[in-house]
């Protein structure tokens, strides 16, 4: 029986509890009967099964606790399907009992005593795959239901895993899944050793990965482009808006009691009608930001990049400029490139002292595409109105940095990819990538060392 104990932290599912054997009916919430009700019946248990808090095991049958998993649940009882993508414990039990194979966390290998030794030496078969992060349920549920890898992770979405853990971690596997919180050098990938072939990233950003060190090793890589342009540049118009009209500004002074009499020229701003907007780095990020600020009668777009991209101004019918008529022209410009060693603080002084005074300045790209020293100088001196940044170096930018002290500078968490939709959109493809890439076949989304 399923103990419902409000728990404040994790909920601990042992074999017996995730497969329901015990209760001779089946709770209401499990919608399809017992999905283990073909079990070898040599694992059927003949006592009954409660959770022992203490010693971690089935009070009953004495089965190991299976694995602990964190969950955003008050009580068991207001969980709603348990072969949800959040319980994937519970799908763990399934696997074994329904294919033989399990898709598990690795460190359950050797607390799996319940178990046929077949099926745990078939299990211990399975490519070993690290997760750095709790990444979102659509990549834990296409991983879990593959049936092709076991997996460890760092159970926490708050906290990225402490570098010497993530050493310790990373040994003998044959896959990992990272976040941009963690940095895959030379280091982790001896720590790793020859087994790591394939790195699946949940980011589009690839400045966190050791491109020529994967490249030596003969790694595959696989990232997560594309699925985020509607979020982002949805997020780069809402904070384009919000620096431009003061909104921080606005919000602090109704709270605080400076909302007084009507002013001619209080906590104005400056208006998308009429404006040109400017474009850093022109891609579907761009287009799509460019797409959502037509509709504001923006009166021209122009962009900057390594070369003119026809294929892709055509959509918006924006012009190519160089650098210098970018900064000069634009009312509004908005960084979209990717951090290389040639963009690494291309926005700095030169680029500043070009732009009007009446200019807003908007970065949601990568931190290191901005000089931050000369950003704040330009933003103090009045050589710029206004500027709205989603990225910063470092992250979290430290709360007494000068940036902080400006009322026309307005920062953001990096959030701009931050939509339900959209992470489990990127954490489903970075699955589906590794999936892919220990297959030997090509992936989704591969990036070209």
């Amino acid at each position: 029986m399923y103990n419902r104990i409000k728990l404040r932290v994790c909920v601990c599912v042992c074999v017996c509890e995730a497969s329901n054997l015990c209760q001779p009916s089946l709770p209401s919430y499990w919608p399809n009967g017992n999905p283990l009700r073909y079990l070898p019946s040599e694992l059927l248990p003949k006592t009954t099964h409660t959770y022992d808090t203490h010693q971690k095991r089935c009070s009953g049958c004495k089965v190991p606790v299976f694995n602990r998993f964190k969950l955003n649940y008050i009580s068991l009882s207001k969980v709603p399907d348990l072969l949800s993508s959040t319980m994937w414990c519970g799908r763990v039990a399934l696997r074994v009992a329904l294919q033989r194979i399990a898709v598990v966390p690795l460190n359950s290998l050797s607390i799996t005593g319940g178990l046929p030794g077949a099926v745990q030496r078939e299990m211990s078969s399975l490519p070993r795959v690290y997760i750095t992060r709790q990444i979102p349920p659509e990549g834990l549920k296409i991983l879990s239901e593959s049936g092709q890898v076991q997996f460890d992770l760092w159970d926490s979405d708050d906290v990225p895993v402490p570098r010497k853990e993530l050493l310790q971690k990373v040994k003998g596997v044959d896959a990992l899944v990272c976040v941009l919180t963690e940095k895959i050098d030379a280091e982790l990938l001896d720590a790793a050793g020859p087994n790591l072939k394939v790195l699946s990233t949940m980011s589009v950003g690839f400045d966190h990965l050791s491109l020529e060190e994967l490249k030596k090793r003969g790694i595959r890589v696989g990232y997560t482009p594309d699925v985020l342009t509607d979020s982002v540049a949805e997020l780069t118009v809402a904070l384009l808006l919000t620096t431009s009209r003061r909104l921080i500004e606005a919000t602090h002074e109704a709270k605080t009691g400076g909302w007084g009499t009507w002013r001619t020229l209080w906590l104005c701003g400056y208006e998308l009608a009429n404006s040109t907007v400017g474009i850093l780095g022109l891609g579907r990020i761009g287009v799509a930001i460019a797409e959502r600020l037509k509709p504001f009668k923006v009166k021209k777009f122009i962009y900057t990049d390594v070369a003119p991209r026809p294929e892709l101004a055509s959509l918006i019918d924006a012009e190519y400029v160089s650098m210098d008529e970018l900064a000069s022209q634009s009312d509004f410009l908005t960084v979209c490139c990717a951090l290389t060693p040639e963009t690494k603080d291309i926005c700095n002084k030169d680029l500043f002292s070009k732009m009007k005074n009446t200019s807003i300045f908007i970065n949601t790209s990568r931190g290191g595409v901005v000089d931050q020293e000369d950003l704040y100088e330009a933003l103090s001196s009045g050589q710029i109105a206004g500027a709205g940044l989603d990225v910063t170096v470092p992250e979290p930018l430290p709360t007494s940095h000068p940036l902080f002290t400006l009322n026309n500078c307005v920062i953001l968490p990096h959030i701009a990819s931050a939509s339900y939709s959209t992470r489990n959109a990127m954490s489903a493809l970075a699955a589906n990538n590794l999936l892919l890439g220990l297959k030997g076949q090509p992936m989704i989304k591969e990036l070209k060392l």
